[in-house]
């Protein structure tokens, strides 16, 4: 961690001081205190002691001079109770999972039908939970509700691209993964190989070219309603060496985008 990052967000104010010495009894709870509400402030929720990285233990030891080899224990849970419930307090937040949870909950679904990446899904979840004043539930609660959520999004706006196609052109997408050019390579192949470069000839073949794809369906319809980062993401999923493996709506799909 940068030396800089540990001053700006790591570094007890004179008040903090006050307040932690005045609600502990010992340096190691002292300590103990200060890395709870140094971290809250910077996470928005409490790591374990041991989780706490050595130089920030020993960043935050000697900005308050206490004695070298200073550690921060609990060695009663009621102890680190308490002392999360203080620094609660002074930030002004309420610890009540079930109502952050809920709060998560409710934007992801809207995220996930236009962003696949699980960190673009939780940071406007997160901004909800701030803004209602609780405590953020721990990283790895949020990444398994959005990774959840994804999917189940996905897996709809899939069935919907599905939906909308006739039976024969499904089969005529499941024909680009069997079916060969002349030069023995799958016309799925040859759906995703790009352009060359800009020449007027080029130019008319690749004009030829998008009349075949535009044979098969008319995508308009099938990517009715769903968002263009979406397809983005669909498409870069539609690997020739995996689609094979997948459920046939998934493999429709992903070839559709």
């Amino acid at each position: 961690m940068a030396g800089i990052e540990l001053h700006l967000f790591f570094s007890p104010t004179r008040d903090e001081l006050q307040w932690a010495a005045d609600a502990t009894d010992g340096d190691e709870h002292l300590l103990a205190l200060l890395l709870m509400l140094k971290s809250y402030q910077r996470l928005g929720c409490f790591p374990a002691l041991e989780d706490v990285p050595e130089q920030v233990v020993e960043f935050v030891r000697r900005q308050v001079e206490l004695p070298e080899g200073t550690l921060p224990l609990y060695r009663a849970e009621r102890t680190a109770k308490h002392h999360r419930g203080l620094v609660r307090k002074r930030a002004g937040v309420k610890y009540d999972q079930g109502e952050a949870r809920r709060i998560v909950e409710w934007p992801i679904p809207k995220e996930a039908a236009a962003k696949n990446r699980p960190a673009d899904l939780i940071n406007n979840a997160l901004e909800k939970v701030v803004e209602a004043g609780l405590e953020l539930p721990g990283f790895s609660i949020l990444d398994k509700m959005a990774s959840k959520i994804r999917t189940e999004v996905n897996a709809s706006i899939r069935e919907g691209i599905y939906d909308r196609m006739s039976t024969a052109q499904r089969a005529g997408l499941l024909r680009l993964l069997e079916e060969r050019d002349s030069d023995g390579t799958t016309l799925f192949s040859r759906l995703k190989k790009p352009a060359k470069g800009p020449t007027w000839s080029r130019f008319k073949n690749l004009a030829k070219r998008l009349d075949w794809p535009d044979e098969l369906g008319d995508t308009s319809v099938w990517m009715e309603s769903v968002a263009t980062g979406k397809i983005t993401d669909f498409a870069g999923e539609a690997d020739a060496s995996k689609l094979r493996d997948y459920a046939p709506i998934k493999q429709i799909a992903l070839i559709a985008s």
